[in-house]
């Protein structure tokens, strides 16, 4: 059993206790315990020589953070009391802060959306940070949706892995791998591939052989790991058209995605383009980003 834990960034709205709950939930799976942190971040003054912390947030601002860690997490060992759960609030740069904390972690969990510490922690350069440097899988819990929005997320659904040959996709490909066969669950392996346009086509281009091509090429990829995980039902699709808009269609119906978090391709820049933009945006489900796999501790 691995004593890494799984950390949360906490602070206390919803997106993140989404997050959370999505965090117990995968502790209890596995046995690993829970850690909550609360980060927030100090403000600075300009001094005379250079720029300087101030006293802010203020004892009653750390109290009260404290104060709603302590909550989250009496509520988290009444709700799934075989999971150790500890929390902890500090100062400092989240990014930095979680990024380091990754060293440790078996995984990073953080919600969609945040108040405090975590503010616009998926529309600025916390969640580029983070993702991208991490030192173990990041998964990005999203909003609850309304009725109308609902795509939806199911616990039975299955597992999706969007790959493009890059070192990064192989990584996920290998964590999707193992997230299916722990969860029971089928897995989808998805190569987003768009042809060139018509005037862009070299004379004698043929699409299908071209797709065909692209198809052979991903069963090779997922065949190293079928027979790692015999155990695990697995599907293979090269889907044409945008990246964003396959992968964003292929988490429909599906518990978790994994992508790697540099890709070639449809897959270029993926946290830090279009595509991260309307996959972390509009997912139906959890999106785990995989850079690094964690050194887990006995």
């Amino acid at each position: 059993m691995s004593t890494n834990p799984i950390v949360v960034g906490y602070d206390g709205s919803a997106g993140a206790r989404a997050a959370l709950g999505w965090a117990l939930d995968e502790g209890a799976r596995t046995g690993a315990p829970v850690t909550l942190m609360f980060v927030f971040e100090w403000l600075t003054v300009a001094g005379p020589i250079a720029p300087g912390p101030r006293s802010w947030p203020d004892h009653g601002f750390r109290e009260d953070a404290q104060n709603l860690v302590d909550a989250a997490v009496t509520e988290a060992f009444r709700s799934h009391p075989a999971v150790a759960v500890t929390g902890d609030v500090v100062g400092g740069s989240p990014a930095v802060i979680l990024r380091e904390r990754s060293r440790d972690a078996r995984l990073m969990v953080m919600g969609s959306r945040g108040q405090g510490g975590f503010a616009d922690l998926l529309l600025g350069s916390t969640t580029v940070a983070v993702s991208a440097h991490a030192h173990c899988p990041v998964v990005v819990v999203p909003a609850a949706k309304t009725d109308e929005e609902q795509g939806g997320e199911r616990p039975d659904g299955p597992v999706v892995a969007g790959v493009d040959g890059s070192d990064c996709a192989q990584l996920a490909l290998g964590y999707a791998f193992e997230q299916a066969a722990g969860r029971h669950a089928r897995l989808r392996v998805v190569r987003a591939w768009a042809p060139p346009a018509p005037r862009w086509r070299p004379s004698g281009y043929d699409l299908e052989e071209q797709a065909t091509a692209e198809r052979v090429e991903l069963d090779e990829l997922v065949a190293g790991w079928r027979g790692k995980y015999p155990e695990v039902e697995v599907s293979v699709d090269v889907v044409t058209g945008p990246a964003g808009s396959v992968m964003v269609d292929a988490t429909r119906g599906a518990q978790l995605v994994v992508v790697g978090s540099r890709g070639l391709g449809g897959f270029r820049g993926l946290l830090l383009g279009s595509v991260s933009q309307q996959l972390l945006h509009h997912a139906h489900c959890p999106v785990a980003v995989v850079r690094e796999l964690p050194a887990v501790a006995g």
